[in-house]
């Protein structure tokens, strides 16, 4: 074909990239273009964050979630130029034939290798980092107990952020890189262990002692806690020079890095689903399906995972689509298409639950989850403008199961009936204003 397809693969690597045909030229210009997207975005949130808070919504009162979303635009704002500049510089290239990476031209291929993941690694973080604060956000929620450490979970999104700049180059352990540069790249990829490793000490102080409750978004918070430690419990052997030589672009690799996405992101990006699907529908959910989903997606996924991993270390490569039998990939292989298949099933059901049971499912209290956040003291769906009056924030978030605890105070008639008439009896808990104090021992 005259155009051809972007067939240099996603990191579009010169100098399959610049020599690549037509359809590469638009593959190019379509992400540059979509860059400027990103960066006016992720500008957009930060002025709101600051600038248009609730009265009496200081910083350190705000949703966790808000500091992780605040700190993923914040990488967007700064690393989004960089894959824009790497575009660029290979779109000319192409065109005028400035030789930016043309090495018998004195240009450099590694150089757009570095550009490249300065922004790519750190665009990991923009699926992670709103998945943990979403864990961060219901834990104490189904907890009944306060978000152990909030100014450290806080902050340590905005380290983690930052941090992520950091550590690039550790997936160029095996390229032609100055081999100087390894150790300091393995040593700030190994302390971003300590932001990331301050969440999950948060998770386990407030899953300490609480009154633990298990609905669906709570499974799948717990599933993403598990998967994502797991994630980054597969880390380090890729921090590390010597082990990362023997296992980059194995399995094992794609294993761990589907782990940390999928613990950090997936999972919680379906928990946040049914956690909020009774405020955004006005319905609930089944319950059932949605357990069934997760026994699919959490016993499919692990068993992809684990066949990766295991393959990985029998030195199976990516990329590569024939192996000889006798190698012994194809039993570990069939077990992870099947794990696949499982976790694609799992998807197909929450897609029938939610589009369902949001016309026909059961009609949710207003605050089914009994929860302090301001978007659950409105009614259910809520109006168009929310609120006819702003709220007052007085308090924390995250004072559950402390007595006289208020988080905000809303205008009465905004305030929705706390149990619907139709509700099927035995259908919802108890379920209470989130701003009067918690039942006794709760």
């Amino acid at each position: 074909p005259v155009f051809g397809g972007a067939d240099a693969g996603w990191t579009a690597y010169p100098p399959l990239s610049v020599k690549a045909r037509l359809g590469m030229q638009f593959f190019l210009i379509g992400v540059f273009i979509n860059g400027f997207g990103s960066i006016f975005g992720s500008l957009n949130i930060i002025v709101t964050i600051i600038l248009m808070r609730a009265p009496g919504m200081t910083l350190f009162r705000m949703p966790i979630f808000v500091w992780s979303v605040l700190a993923t635009t914040l990488i967007l704002l700064g690393a989004t130029q960089f894959i824009g500049l790497a575009f660029l510089m290979v779109i000319l290239e192409r065109l005028v034939g400035i030789p930016f990476f043309n090495p018998q031209l004195g240009g450099n291929v590694t150089l757009y290798q570095h550009l490249f993941w300065f922004y790519s690694h750190p665009v990991v973080y923009v699926w992670i980092l709103p998945g943990l604060g979403i864990i961060s956000e219901l834990l104490p929620v189904f907890s009944r107990k306060p978000l152990f450490g909030y100014v450290a979970v806080a902050l340590s999104s905005l380290a983690i952020s930052l941090m992520g700049f950091l550590v690039w180059s550790h997936h160029m352990f095996t390229s032609a890189m100055d081999p100087n540069l390894r150790i300091p790249f393995m040593v700030t990829t190994l302390m971003i262990a300590v932001p990331t490793g301050v969440k999950f000490f948060s998770w386990l102080g407030t899953l300490w002692g609480g009154k633990i409750s298990f609905p669906a978004p709570m499974l799948f918070v717990l599933g993403a806690f598990m998967t994502f430690l797991l994630g980054g419990l597969t880390g380090p052997p890729h921090a590390l020079v010597p082990t990362d030589l023997h296992l980059h672009d194995t399995h094992f690799l794609v294993a761990h890095f589907h782990m940390a996405a999928f613990g950090g992101f997936a999972y919680a990006f379906v928990a946040a689903i049914y956690y909020w699907f009774p405020k955004a529908s006005g319905r609930m959910y089944n319950e059932t399906i949605a357990r069934i989903q997760f026994v699919l997606l959490f016993g499919g996924f692990t068993t992809f995972t684990l066949a990766l991993s295991r393959i990985g270390l029998l030195g199976m490569r990516r990329h590569i689509p024939d192996y000889d039998p006798a190698l012994g990939f194809d039993p570990w292989n069939t077990a992870a298409t099947l794990g696949g298949y499982a976790v694609a099933l799992s998807f197909i059901l929450m897609v029938a639950n939610v589009v369902y049971n949001m016309a026909f499912g059961p009609k949710a209290a207003a605050n089914p989850w009994r929860s302090m956040g301001l978007e659950w003291q409105i009614a259910s769906p809520p109006s168009e403008f929310n609120y006819t009056e702003l709220p007052e924030v007085v308090g924390n978030p995250y004072d559950y199961g402390l007595e006289g605890a208020v988080y905000a105070i809303v205008a009465p008639q905004d305030r929705p009936k706390e149990t619907p008439s139709d509700l099927p009896p035995g259908e919802m808990g108890p379920v209470i204003p989130s701003t009067a104090p918690a039942p006794a021992g709760d």
